[in-house]
């Protein structure tokens, strides 16, 4: 009987020869002597073969290991995975469309020149039929010959999970065998090369997602996170979105996110010190040492994820601001990101207490607000009223500006609306702080806006001539002081309309006004705590 060896059969062939004894000591040519030969003369040489051979292994294990079949095929395609490019001179694929010079039908093709150029990861594709733990161990055969790049073993990691993990590429978790997901998971994790630009932070992040799904070791996790911190300038808002596991009220896991930024810090605090030859001691900068430009992506990378969870009803401020708070020492040369997260939480959580408005607004600079955030702001019945009286003085020194110069510093007054202590408001009633942390309505915003205009131009008509240099700091010093005046009151908003419409002896009365009040006007200027928190 003929029996025809090929990559198929092979495995199984040597397998029964073993097991019926067919060694050489019975009978010279037996045919394990004939199978060996055609492994390591036909089999062994192609690329295609070992990694068929090395499929069919699987279910004749142990016998398969024992006879050292897989172990054959591993260093057979090792070797040839790390041969130089230039010497692929077989099909280097068999998972990709052959080129027509390949197949010999472009006419221009002599058999020597015009060869195709051979990809640095020819061999990825092909591997990724493998079984998980095959597969394994075929990666770690071709690093220990440290031929190949750390780029290459990435792309074939990021390859293999593509193929293995159904909707990766997405985002998605995929459903069906959970156990099998998470093994593949945390191989891939287990394989990946030292070097932290083998793989991009995208990849890196839709790994913890999967790892996170499929509930796989914190040993997984948080070498995920490690290594996402470290290159996390790179990661996108939407890559940083992890949904939270199930059973929690929060819609986004904001707690990893929060230890991702805090391992991007923590490679500043790492930087270390060594001695010289001279014995000096010298702080040596390594690639790990934030710069500045990677700094200011992470804040506001870290404004756009904000601004995302703020839409999430159930998120606790404390978490906000926390988050917040990590990338607060990074110098950014605007805030309109972190404004738009602000103000976005501020309307998904209109029943926030005044303390708690206060809190997350001290989180922003209205200095560094620009002329459209600015605009917004003071049109904004969300914010407290400390914080529409920065942005409005900000915007009238930026429009009184004659030159390029850079915008002057607070003055005193209004840095004390702001300050923990407002010692300069002592004297004034006790209603005056809870005033100033409450929201303001549209009508009360443009009264405060018109006020601010008309004094700045009352102020500045005439001024500029006789003063000189000194007329802007005239109109500051007046505005304050008449703000002061005007507002630091407990009816703050009554003098307001007074100075509009005349009716200076209703300003000046301390009363609250009789319950049975006829003056719609009167009524609406009174500063209700319960109307404002209404304002949504």
């Amino acid at each position: 009987m003929t029996v025809t060896l090929n990559a198929y059969n092979v495995v199984a062939a040597r397998c029964a020869a073993e097991y019926l004894g067919m060694h050489e000591t019975i009978e010279k040519g037996n045919l394990i002597y004939k199978i060996e030969v055609f492994l390591n003369s036909s089999i062994f040489r192609s690329w295609k073969d070992s990694i068929i051979v090395l499929q069919t292994t699987k279910s004749l294990l142990p016998l398969s290991e024992d006879l050292k079949v897989i172990s054959h095929c591993i260093d057979s395609i090792a070797s040839k995975a790390s041969i130089d490019v230039s010497r692929v001179d077989w099909s280097y694929t068999y998972n990709r469309k052959k080129l027509p010079e390949e197949n010999g039908t472009d006419p221009k093709w002599n058999g020597v020149g015009n060869r195709p150029v051979v990809p640095k990861d020819w061999w990825v594709e092909d591997l990724c039929e493998l079984e998980i733990d095959l597969y394994k161990r075929v990666i770690m055969s071709i690093k220990t010959q440290a031929v190949i790049s750390h780029e290459v073993i990435g792309e074939a990691l990021k390859a293999f999970a593509l193929k293995r993990l159904p909707g990766f590429s997405k985002g998605m978790i995929p459903n069906g065998d959970t156990a099998k997901f998470r093994s593949t998971v945390d191989t891939i994790v287990w394989l990946l090369p030292a070097d932290k630009c083998s793989v991009s932070c995208s990849f890196l992040l839709k790994l913890l997602k999967a790892a996170i799904f499929m509930d796989s070791g914190e040993r997984a996790k948080r070498e995920l996170v490690r290594r996402i911190g470290q290159q996390l300038e790179e990661a996108s808002v939407n890559d940083l979105l992890i949904r939270a596991p199930e059973g929690e009220t929060a819609r986004y896991d904001v707690d990893t996110a929060q230890q991702i930024v805090e391992e991007f810090l923590m490679q500043e605090q790492n930087a270390e010190i060594e001695s010289t030859a001279a014995h000096e001691l010298q702080e040596v900068r390594r690639p790990g040492i934030l710069s500045d430009a990677s700094k200011l992506m992470v804040a506001k990378l870290v404004d756009g994820y904000l601004a995302e969870i703020a839409k999430d009803p159930n998120l606790p401020l404390s978490k906000f601001v926390d988050l917040a708070e990590l990338v607060s020492g990074f110098s950014r040369p605007a805030h309109d990101g972190l404004y738009r997260a602000i103000d976005m939480y501020l309307k998904e959580h209109p029943g926030i207490s005044k303390s708690e408005r206060k809190r997350i607004c001290r989180l922003m600079d209205c200095k560094k607000l620009s002329v459209d955030a600015c605009m917004h702001a003071v049109q904004n019945e969300r914010l407290p009223l400390r914080v529409v009286v920065q942005v409005l003085f900000f915007e009238q020194v930026r429009a009184t500006a004659t030159s390029g110069s850079s915008t002057p510093d607070l003055p005193k007054g209004i840095k004390d609306l702001n300050s923990a202590s407002h010692g300069s408001s002592r004297s004034v009633t006790t209603n005056t702080e809870e005033d100033w942390d409450a929201v303001a309505t549209l009508e009360e915003l443009k009264a405060l806006k018109g006020e601010l205009a008309s004094l700045r131009l009352g102020n500045g008509v005439g001024a500029s001539d006789r003063n000189g240099g000194d007329s802007k700091g005239n109109i500051d010093k007046a505005a304050i002081n008449k703000m002061k005046g005007l507002l630091m009151s407990k009816k703050i908003f009554t003098k307001l309309w007074s100075s509009k419409s005349g009716q200076g002896e209703n300003s000046g009365s301390d009363s609250s006004g009789s319950p049975g009040s006829a003056n719609p006007e009167e009524a609406k200027c009174t500063p209700s705590r319960n109307r404002r928190h209404s304002v949504s």
